[in-house]
């Protein structure tokens, strides 16, 4: 026991780390920016532009593609890397204004977005080592490489029913309002939250309808044994392109996008870190 209670005195003085949290708090500003871009890369696939994926791999690397920006990936990853070991501490020790089943289910949500954190920083720092190949090309190759596995096509299935899930959590999210327990509402004027709560609302919704579409999209995979089909966002955002008034919900998915990009520059300030 004594070992547990020290373990976590740990990280609650690691929590409590005034840089730490300036370093997460500017990670939100780099992933911001992550979406923007993203945002961007979209509105190029609606208008059927050539351009780099539409996901963060091709953000990210669209970024380092300008001056100095190669420093600016690193910074973010610096940020990102940040904000995952914040997360990782809420989910040992975080959450303590929570009760019960709520705490769990908070903790998890925060490994889970620490896993998340790591991910993207990792493909910063493949992007900063020029590793250009494609991330789409992976997740199908990957997916062609499971579904030919014993019962690879169950678990790739799964994985669409996961993806899918949460795309539709992301939109459940954002439509009832649930992150704004996660703000300093209390700071802020009556002006500012109605906005970030517009913002919110309109960013978590449509990410989770690009994430909703990237899972059907790898269920389709298992079913038909179709592996192109699981290319991920990119994937999810062409496919959405090709369908009857496609490039016009795209704009709207990119409008939404590049919401959630300026609501985490309202969470760089108000969140509760």
């Amino acid at each position: 026991m004594s070992l547990t209670r020290d373990a976590q005195a740990a990280a609650t003085r690691t929590a409590d780390n005034g840089l730490l949290e300036t370093l997460a708090r500017a990670g939100f500003i780099g992933y911001g920016i992550v979406h923007l871009l993203f945002a961007w890369l979209a509105l190029q696939i609606a208008f059927d532009r050539p351009t780099e994926e539409g996901d963060q791999s091709g953000a990210l690397r669209t970024l380092a593609a300008q001056p100095l920006g190669k420093f600016l990936v690193v910074a973010i990853c610096v940020g990102l890397v940040a904000m995952a070991v914040w997360q990782a501490l809420e989910a040992a020790v975080g959450h303590r204004d929570e009760q019960g089943r709520q705490r769990l289910l908070e903790r998890i949500t925060s490994a889970g977005r620490a896993l998340v954190y790591l991910y993207f920083a990792w493909t910063g720092v493949k992007v900063v080592r020029n590793a250009a190949s494609s991330s789409a090309d992976k997740q199908q190759a990957l997916t062609e490489q499971v579904m030919s596995s014993t019962g690879g096509r169950w678990l790739v299935g799964l994985v669409g029913l996961g993806l899918a899930a949460l795309g539709a959590g992301l939109v459940y999210y954002g439509a009832v309002k649930r992150f704004e327990r996660h703000l300093k509402t209390e700071q802020m004027s009556a002006q500012v939250r109605k906005v970030s709560r517009r913002l919110g609302m309109a960013g978590y919704v449509a990410k989770g309808v690009a994430y909703g579409i990237a899972g059907l999209l790898v269920l389709v995979a298992a079913v038909r044994y179709d592996p192109e089909k699981a290319r991920g966002l990119d994937g999810a955002l062409h496919t959405l392109r090709e369908q009857p008034y496609g490039a016009v919900l795209l704009v709207l998915v990119a409008l939404g996008i590049a919401s959630f990009a300026t609501f985490c520059l309202v969470q760089s300030k108000y969140r509760k870190v």
